[in-house]
């Protein structure tokens, strides 16, 4: 009989594959609670890379890199899904791995996602497979017009996606796309977008984190309001619902399920294997944050309490602000229940995630209302 593997504990050296927003803030809270980090991306300015103990820069499939992280490394994990499933498996040659390349290869690639989804009998929207442009005729019989034609891979935050009304169009956005395999989604009268971020253990216990309301611009993850303004049960079927999709993926690390609400049922949108932009609020408001979550799965810890300890609105701030003198700090931290995390990167464009802030409120419209003027004054 097995033993439950013995957990892992401060002054080890942890790994991640790529170095962006979501490696910093592990890395921040890895080093927080005594860990040691290294960090494997190829940007030579990568936030993770500057605030770990050892940046490997390097490509996410050099072998070398790999046999050096996996040799250094008690634990590796990943902050995005698109690193190759052939990196994982050869890491966990050499050190535990989490999440396995298995749930991170059905979540990197939307064809898969969906029909995974499908299979397993979570409802989605309506879609279609588009492997050739042949198939964009049947796909939008499947699907009505318009519909959404979608990259199957490395599309994220509305690149990869086009709104698509005849034919027609659908062939000019799948020649723009180069011809690669995407999915055809049909629309659903949205209510509202919801997301459940989640941990789940080896030994298959899972703490989930309160419901968020996202709101999006332009494909973008705009504001975050927790906890969402949605009736108990369906709260509580969107918690089941993303539990039961960890279960059945065997899932070990965080992860977010993303649900469009239309017509008071739930549809699972996409699975992030992953911390999530819309589980930012966690870093001020609960009692665990999503990434000390994520290194205690990882290290096989007990997993942290998820309680919310304050309703909250969660900002992103994006490049755009950075034009005509920058964004407005002074007036943003004029408040003192405003949180700010910037992640450290330097250059600043259109549409790229910068950092994000939080307002806590026991009033959660107070919270919400100020959240929205202090964009504004941004």
């Amino acid at each position: 009989m097995s033993s439950k593997p013995l957990p892992i504990l401060p002054g080890t050296t942890l790994g991640i594959l790529g170095g962006g927003q979501l490696g910093r803030m592990f890395t921040i809270a890895a080093r927080t609670m005594g860990y040691k980090v290294m960090v494997l991306d190829p940007d030579f300015a990568s936030p993770a890379g500057k605030m770990a103990d050892v940046h490997l820069q390097a490509d996410y499939t050099d072998h070398g890199a790999l046999r050096q992280l996996g040799a250094a490394c008690a634990a590796v994990t990943t902050e995005f899904e698109n690193v190759p499933a052939a990196s994982l498996i050869e890491l966990a040659n050499h050190c535990r791995v989490s999440p396995g390349a298995a749930s991170v290869a059905i979540a990197q690639d939307r064809s898969h996602e969906k029909t995974w989804l499908r299979e397993h009998g979570f409802a989605t929207a309506p879609f279609a497979l588009v492997a050739s442009e042949a198939d964009l005729d049947a796909a939008l019989a499947a699907t009505g017009a318009p519909a959404l034609l979608k990259v199957s891979r490395f599309g994220y935050d509305g690149k990869g996606q086009a709104r698509v009304g005849t034919l027609e169009e659908a062939r000019a956005a799948f020649r723009e796309f180069g011809g690669q395999p995407c999915v055809l989604e049909g629309f659903v009268q949205l209510e509202l977008e919801v997301s459940v971020v989640l941990a789940r253990s080896d030994a298959g216990e899972c703490a989930l984190f309160p419901v968020a309301e996202n709101r999006h611009d332009n494909g973008i993850l705009d504001i975050s309001i927790v906890p969402a303004r949605v009736p108990d049960s369906l709260s509580q079927q969107a918690r089941e619902m993303a539990r039961a999709v960890a279960d059945k993926l065997g899932y070990v690390g965080v992860m977010a399920v993303e649900f469009f609400v239309a017509d008071g049922r739930l549809m699972i949108n996409e699975i992030a294997p992953r911390p999530h932009n819309s589980g930012h609020y966690t870093l001020d408001a609960c009692v665990t944050n999503q990434f000390e979550q994520q290194v205690r799965a990882l290290c096989g810890l007990p997993l942290g309490d998820t309680r919310l300890l304050s309703p909250v609105a969660m900002v992103n701030i994006l490049g755009d602000r950075w034009h005509d003198g920058g964004p407005h700090w002074d007036a943003l931290l004029a408040h003192d229940n405003i949180k700010l995390h910037l992640y450290g990167k330097e250059a600043a464009r259109p549409g790229r995630k910068m950092g994000h802030f939080n307002v806590l409120d026991a009033n959660l419209p107070a919270a919400l209302a100020l959240a929205e003027k202090m964009r504004a004054v941004l």
